[in-house]
């Protein structure tokens, strides 16, 4: 293996996050990430990926109120199958438990991606494989332990229908358990996951570095990082991402606190209103007590 120490990440050293939505795309379609590209996805798909050719690139977003547009690494690999990957690191707030809106999502974009090849004198067992790769930063399944789901067509029994479409997410925020884990224990997908989520973090930077005296294409990714984490445009582009983000979230709690407030004070009025009510027939049965004992003072006269 070639001598890759020279890459090793300063223990001071400040980083953009690659478990960041653009930090990640920037990194995976730099022009020296092929290599990097390629592992990541072997080691997701399980396959050896030993070419990858990336198509539908976006101009880099340069205002940030392009923010909605898709961050995705969209490629195909040397059989044609094709694979689009995602980092999604925005919080998404849902009503429930099931994150329905977060799975029909990328449901949606898996098919419509399959789909979308050329179909035109092809016979449907030539269509190739689609993959949608997502690595989110928040949980998604709070009630499963496993930070790695495949979902793929399957019948009521289990038993796989068709491996043609594939949905895969990856859930950065369940990795408590291979970061215990010895170096020389962790196996080529789980060092990608620790570099993903803790490249940053100060705190777990000789292990990081650990990773990367074993593995030469991490070693090549934090190189590409590195480059990217001292340039003063994207620092200033993560910057602002970072401040939409933070004032979207600011918005949603004052709407919830607003809505608060007009149904608490909807609230008070309801129950001033029955107060009232009561009042009023408490008064009426007091009139009435009042009568009735009247009217048994008037019967013993007589």
């Amino acid at each position: 293996m070639a001598n890759f120490k020279q890459c090793l990440l300063a223990q001071d050293a400040i980083l953009l996050p690659p478990s960041n939505d653009r930090i990640f795309k920037v990194l995976l379609t730099h022009p020296d990430a092929k290599q990097v590209l390629m592992d990541i996805i072997s080691a997701v798909i399980g396959k050896k990926v030993t070419d990858a050719t990336i198509r539908n690139v976006e101009l880099p977003v340069s205002d940030i109120d392009e923010k909605e547009q898709r961050f995705d690494v969209n490629c195909t690999i040397e059989n044609g199958d094709q694979i689009d990957v995602e980092m999604h690191s925005t919080p998404v707030y849902e009503t429930g438990l099931k994150r329905r809106n977060f799975l029909k999502k990328y449901t949606y974009f898996l098919t419509d991606l399959h789909s979308s090849q050329k179909s035109k004198g092809v016979e449907y067992h030539n269509l190739v494989r689609t993959y949608q790769i997502t690595f989110t930063s928040h949980t998604v399944f709070r009630k499963k332990p496993d930070f790695f789901n495949r979902f793929s067509l399957r019948n009521e029994k289990g038993a796989e229908l068709t491996d043609q479409i594939n949905l895969i997410i990856i859930e950065l925020s369940k990795l408590k358990n291979i970061l215990a884990k010895p170096i020389n224990q962790l196996t080529s997908f789980e060092k990608w996951l620790l570099f993903l989520r803790f490249a940053p973090t100060l705190e777990l930077r000789s292990k990081i570095n650990d990773i990367i005296r074993e593995k030469k294409e991490i070693a090549m990714a934090a190189t590409i990082l590195q480059e990217i984490s001292q340039n003063e445009d994207e620092k200033a582009l993560f910057r602002s991402q970072k401040m939409a983000e933070m004032d979207n979230y600011s918005n949603m709690k004052t709407c919830e606190r607003i809505g608060e407030m007009r149904s608490d004070k909807k609230w008070k009025g309801v129950v001033a209103e029955q107060k009232a009510v009561i009042a009023s027939q408490n008064v009426k049965l007091a009139d009435m007590s009042a009568e009735i004992a009247r009217l048994q003072t008037e019967l013993k006269k007589h």
